[in-house]
């Protein structure tokens, strides 16, 4: 399936000639501008990411551990209209997804009313009966979530995942976004941009919102990491920086009496909030894996007495998983009542003998995923699998079907791209960031663009050759718009 039938963000179906009628002038931009103009401020872009070390980890690569991801130079960009109405089902799933891990790790009426298979829950991995009971300050669970979606019309956007665990990539919102000011100032000038930089004080700010009881004076919040060998330890201290607030390793923390203290030369200072970027198996191993280097002992009994924040709350996987996905168009309307305003992708959830009779007899067209893999690992992409790998698949499926789901291949919607060649569209998807604090729910006006760079490719992922563009969010009138100052 190639980029022929998709529907282009800014061209729409009619090609460069004409342009959908919002985005002439982008479209007259882009053709303006000369190739060679393009590929060097794109160059320019990845020079600066290159000395501020935004790399990110290839696992299996031995050739480069760490490199950059590549940057495209012509954005993406929704309409006010579409934003808003994109921005009310992404706050509608978030509060569904908070309502959910609310309920499972407590009443669990969802299962008593026979809504999701309660077997699909408590035998799930990703389920943590260690937090059971445990109910996380203000009953926030997901307090930053990065909901993947993809388009495939002018009013249809489909959610691919949800991620409630350890979203990143918001760092290449935020360096995106400063590189276009930089080099596309005309841009800005042209087009009212909603201003993204604000992120770094929204998440503070959702931060000290749920800080546990009244201690008085401001809460102690800090980002845990788990040291620098990690693939995204950029976005960590990149965010700490901005935000204004300690980065710390494991050894930096000590739990006494239920309460955490961070170890600083002045001696200790009681910490009320962490946004902790180590996945829950390594986060206390007197609860989880008891060989775990990167755990704080005692984190978690500090959490269960009600003495810490943790952002996300330990548990969130069950929330990520893609079984428990096929269920979200349900699971939104058991908790707010009303139909899910952003769609689920159609899901074959292979554990079910007739879906995994129509997904065996259908392989070379559909997309198959293990329902606990993530970063386009474990996946086969049938249209575009070679013979031997479809059989290869084949057999696992058979052999494991309850690990697997299956969804059609959507015509995702293009968006102009710099290649070799000239501009060509290429697929994209998109990672809005939603931040849940005790105060309400509150959507970025921008996200995480990727973009699957070779022609007719949908794989997005980094990992898998992809690259990022910056995503404008347009204002109504009147709105302040994002100043072209450099901050």
């Amino acid at each position: 399936m190639g980029t022929g039938h998709a529907f282009d963000e800014i061209w729409g179906h009619g090609g460069p000639e004409s342009p959908r009628p919002e985005f002439a002038a982008l479209s007259q931009w882009v053709a303006d501008t000369p190739q060679a103009e393009l590929h060097k401020r794109q160059q320019s872009a990845e020079a600066t990411f290159r000395q501020l070390g935004i790399t990110f980890a290839v696992y299996g690569d031995s050739d480069a551990s760490e490199r950059i991801i590549p940057f495209d130079i012509v954005p993406r960009v929704f309409l006010h209209e579409e934003w808003m109405r994109l921005s009310e089902g992404l706050v509608q799933r978030v509060e569904a997804i908070n309502a959910f891990l609310e309920d499972v790790y407590g009443e669990r009426r969802i299962l008593k009313e026979g809504i999701v298979p309660p077997e699909l829950i408590l035998n799930n991995p990703q389920f943590r009966p260690e937090v059971a009971g445990i109910r996380p300050p203000h009953g926030i669970w997901a307090h930053i979530c990065g909901i993947d979606l993809v388009r495939t019309g002018p009013d249809e956007f489909w959610v691919l995942e949800d991620n409630a665990r350890t979203p990143s990539g918001v760092s290449y919102m935020l360096e995106n976004r400063e590189a276009m000011i930089r080099l596309c100032p005309e841009l800005f000038r042209s087009f009212r941009v909603a201003a993204v930089d604000s992120y770094s004080d929204m998440l503070r700010e959702t931060m000290r919102s749920v800080a546990p009881g009244a201690r008085g004076g401001q809460p102690v919040c800090v980002v845990l990491t788990p040291g620098h060998f990690n693939s995204a330890y950029y976005e960590h201290s990149f965010l700490a920086d901005t935000m204004g607030i300690e980065l710390v390793e494991p050894a930096d923390l000590i739990v006494d009496d239920d309460v955490v203290y961070m170890q600083t030369i002045a001696g200790r200072v009681r910490v009320d909030v962490i946004y902790r970027r180590i996945d829950d198996d390594f986060l206390d191993p007197l609860v989880f894996r008891p060989d775990s280097l990167l755990g704080v002992p005692g984190l978690i009994a500090a959490y269960r007495a009600g003495n810490v924040a943790l952002i996300n709350a330990p548990g969130n996987g069950i929330a990520d998983d893609k079984a428990i996905y096929s269920y979200m168009p349900e699971i939104v309307k058991f908790y707010s009542g009303g139909e899910a305003k952003l769609p689920n992708v159609e899901t074959w959830r292979c554990r079910e003998p007739q879906a995994l009779k129509y997904v065996l007899d259908h392989l070379d067209q559909l997309v198959v995923k293990l329902v606990d893999g993530s970063g386009g690992y474990g996946m086969l992409v049938g249209p575009t699998a070679s013979k031997a790998e479809i059989e290869a698949f084949r057999g696992a499926l058979i052999a494991e079907p309850h690990r697997y789901i299956a969804q059609p291949t959507l015509a995702l919607s293009t968006v102009p791209t710099v290649t070799d060649t000239g501009l060509a569209p290429r697929h994209v998807d998109f990672r809005p960031f939603v931040l849940t604090g005790s105060d309400g729910v509150q959507v970025v006006p921008g996200g995480l663009t990727r973009v699957a760079l070779k022609e007719g490719s949908l794989v997005v992922n980094s990992s898998q050759g992809g690259g990022t563009k910056d995503s404008f969010v347009l204002l109504p009138e009147g709105a302040p718009a994002q100043s072209q100052v450099q901050s």
